[in-house]
């Protein structure tokens, strides 16, 4: 395939240098601005003290509002100046500052994105990851995983992500076993007037604007975003088939009256992509003659949001999702999902804060089957149901208890128990010990059990009728604190006891195979990472991540292939940061990462550099200019015959506002 951008990209990097040179001279003149706007200028540029950081409120580990240094679990936040800084372009390049998610692009559009290992591998993708925007959750009951082609949002309008690697399950159910992103858009009241984005790259180009604005006691802003990537190669210079253009627009709308807020927010989005060898479903033996993958969506989420007396409050929130994927000649689904959700937060009584809630998920499954692969039934309807409960007890003025459990009932094994205990002990003001064990589950998916390769009998796979839950039994102990002013620091010690994961068992005949539950195994690692304020202008952050997984296939077994999953997970990963801001109006970030190799199948290690310089040309009017990979190609997911080199690109990039 022929790259499908050069002209796109050759005029976005033209219009992109005559506008900035058109306003650099006019910026130098205006450099004797007033007081006030140095200082506003000072506060957009100024990245969050340590101990800001450290009082950020997230919500994502016990579903109410606390410190980050008082989180009982393994949670980095990455920012929205984090973001800015790292000049990322996509969710899964923004999800790279966390120090405790493995994250790998397999070709142009797709990525593989775990935390804590079982990144895919032999015959499952990655699957263990509970992933929400807004509330949203965007996993696919298809195969218990995430698109990530087709997950997009303003990058300018996200307020934080919080990361959580570790066990989620008794708030957020199954599939939330290795860890929860959850990814939160800012208020309509905090995105008013007007922005647009343009940027031009090495290897593809981004448009975007925004437009918001107030009406009596709300406030709203409506957005559209167009992007499009030209093609990798292979290791030996072969151009690979993985182009892709995409384009999405939405709105929200935030308003309050009285005791009660309200939210509502929509998108749909459109996307064409190359479809590179294998496919999105690799048949061996076969060459079906891949064609473009035609993605489609729509989801409309609204939130209501009672405050009770006494500091209690009411939480609904209802979705609904739609989602569309041609997969040609391979297969085609449509699916539609209704999502509610309901949760009490109780004011506090004497040492206890108890909250629960329940969740109803209803799904309109179809797909359409090919001569190659078949969903059987191909028309299912399906439904999940669940209720939990957690309460955080005082036990002393520093030491909390958080003891909760969640069943939830899925179409494939019925009722699930998913229950977690935290101790979290303040030591100091400054210092947090906490310790957890949780149990986890990956239900079962559309892949596990309905699965038919061909489409047509004989059949050489024949669904997985017993396929049961995977189960993890995980203990954490951890610290997070901040010994000195300008130090803070967090260390997450952690043990995963596997049971039931999937192989692909061989028949007695020889002739079909069936997916089951045959494997066990553990995990045992460690995650730190730290922030230091080297000058008022100065920072270095680094993390640290390192793992051992050991698995065993069950007596009756013969899945071999199945023990290559720990192959896909590097022993280690670390990267270190410096953020420079050489005055109010210019910065320079620089960032270093390295990944260890991956064994089955072999990938080889690689060290990455990447760099960003940021000028702020006016007061509304921000130029950057930023490198990835900058010290050259390497590969980072999957076989040598199919897997992309992931290039060196350079972008530069206008953020207009006003």
């Amino acid at each position: 395939m022929q790259d499908p951008l050069p002209t796109l990209r050759l005029r976005a990097l033209a219009v992109l240098t005559v506008v900035a040179l058109g306003a650099a001279a006019p910026a130098a003149a205006q450099s004797g601005n007033t007081a006030s706007d140095s200082g506003q200028l000072q506060a957009e540029f100024a990245d969050l003290s340590i101990e800001e950081l450290a009082n950020i409120q997230i919500t994502s580990v016990s579903k109410r509002p606390e410190r980050l240094l008082d989180a009982p679990a393994s949670v980095f936040v990455i920012t929205a100046d984090d973001i800015r800084r790292a000049g990322a372009a996509s969710l899964p390049e923004a999800l790279r500052l966390a120090p405790n998610l493995q994250v790998a692009q397999v070709n142009g559009a797709s990525y593989a994105i775990t935390a804590r290992g079982l990144n895919g591998g032999g015959n499952s993708a990655p699957n263990k990851l509970l992933v929400l925007i807004d509330g949203r959750s965007v996993y696919t009951p298809l195969f218990s995983g995430v698109f990530w082609d087709v997950q997009d949002v303003m990058l300018e309008d996200i307020d934080r992500i919080e990361v959580i690697s570790g066990p989620g399950g008794t708030l957020w159910g199954v599939n939330a076993v290795n860890g929860v992103i959850n990814i939160t858009t800012r208020s309509a009241r905090d995105t008013q007037g007007s922005l647009a984005v343009l940027r031009g790259a090495s290897n593809g180009a981004d448009l975007a604007f925004r437009h918001g604005g107030r009406s009596g006691d709300g406030s709203w802003r409506v957005y559209g975003k167009a992007r499009g990537r030209g093609h990798t190669e292979l290791a030996s210079g072969a151009p690979i088939d993985d182009g892709w253009h995409a384009a999405q627009v939405g709105v929200r709308a935030d308003w309050e009256r009285g005791a009660d807020r309200f939210s509502f927010i929509g998108n749909a989005n459109r996307g064409i992509f190359e479809q590179p060898a294998p496919g999105a479903i690799a048949v061996s033996g076969t060459d079906p003659g891949l064609g473009r993958i035609d993605t489609r969506g729509l989801n409309l989420t609204g939130e209501w949001v009672h405050t009770l007396e006494g500091g209690g409050k009411v939480d609904v929130q209802l979705y609904y999702d739609y989602t569309r994927r041609e997969v040609p000649p391979i297969f085609t689904q449509s699916l539609d999902i209704v999502d509610l959700q309901v949760q009490h937060t109780l004011a506090p009584i004497g040492v206890h804060s108890l909250a629960w809630g329940a969740n109803a998920r209803y799904s309109w499954d179809r797909t359409e089957s090919s001569q190659y692969v078949a969903f059987l039934p191909e028309r299912l309807n399906q439904a999940w149901l669940s209720l939990f409960a957690q309460d955080e007890i005082a036990l002393t003025p520093t030491l909390r208890a958080t003891v909760g459990a969640r069943v939830e009932r899925n179409p494939y094994t019925g009722a699930e128990f998913l229950p977690s205990v935290r101790l979290s002990w303040s030591a100091a003001p400054d210092h947090a010990f906490w310790a957890a064990a949780s149990r986890a589950v990956r239900a079962p998916s559309r892949v596990d059990a309905d699965t038919y390769i061909p489409g047509r009998p004989p059949y050489i796979l024949a669904g997985g009728d017993t396929v049961r839950s995977e189960v993890a039994k995980v203990f954490e102990l951890g610290y997070r604190g901040q010994p000195l002013p300008r130090l803070s620091y967090s260390a997450t010690l952690f043990y995963n006891d596997y049971a039931h994961l999937r192989t692909q068992e061989l028949a007695p005949s020889r002739t079909a195979v069936s997916f089951a539950n045959l494997m066990d195994g553990h995990a045992l690692g460690v995650e730190i990472w730290g922030s230091f304020q080297a000058t008022k202008a100065w920072r270095l952050s680094g993390g640290l991540t390192a793992l051992r997984e050991r698995l065993r296939l069950k007596a009756g077994s013969n899945d071999v292939g199945g023990l290559q999953r720990v192959g896909l997970d590097p022993s280690h990963v670390w990267q270190l940061r410096s953020n420079y801001s050489i005055d109010a109006t210019r910065e320079f970030e620089v960032a270093l990462r390295k990944v260890d190799d991956l064994d089955s199948p072999a990938v080889p290690g690689y060290t990455a550099l990447d760099a960003r310089f940021g000028w702020r040309l006016r007061p509304n009017l921000e130029l950057s200019v930023a490198g990835k990979n900058l010290n050259g190609d390497h590969a980072e997911y999957g076989g040598i015959a199919t897997r992309s080199e992931i290039p060196r690109t350079v972008a530069v990039k206008l953020v207009w506002t006003n």
